[in-house]
């Protein structure tokens, strides 16, 4: 079960680029970051990146693709006994192939956010199905 103190975020896409960088950002500052990505050897390649830098303990991965239910079902159920709670959830990078602007989904303590980027906002539109799977699994952490 999670300590009190102890601060949990899970970054979709975070193989590489903003994903990548926002995971580095989080476990910089104390978070422990659940990493994923859909390609398995990408995402464990990028994890073990963070590692170098002494962020070992403070980044794991799991595979997720956000179209695919079971493993959005298996990343909730690894946060649910891994940790117990969920603390920050972004959605948004690796979920559009044709726009890889910043926008993102943010929970904070269970408050929903919208990280508005301009004319980007929409791109959680752009999997919506997805979003919303992640978002029903995860918000209830």
């Amino acid at each position: 079960m999670a300590e009190a103190t102890k601060r949990y975020a899970v970054v979709t896409g975070a193989n590489k680029g903003i994903g990548l960088e926002t995971v580095r950002q989080l476990a910089s500052n104390g978070f422990t970051v659940v990493l994923t990505a859909r390609d398995e050897k990408r995402g464990l390649e990028a994890a073990e990146k963070l590692k170098e830098p002494g962020l070992s303990g403070q980044v794991v991965f799991h595979q997720l693709d956000v179209a695919n239910p079971a493993t959005v079902a298996s990343l909730a159920d690894f946060i649910k006994t891994q940790f117990g709670k969920l603390d920050i959830l972004l959605l948004g990078t690796g979920m559009d192939t044709q726009d890889t602007s910043p926008s993102m989904l943010l929970f904070f303590d269970k408050e929903r956010f919208i990280f508005n980027a301009g004319e980007y906002e929409s791109q959680l539109g752009s999997h919506p199905i997805a979003s919303d799977s992640i978002v029903s699994h995860l918000s209830d952490i």
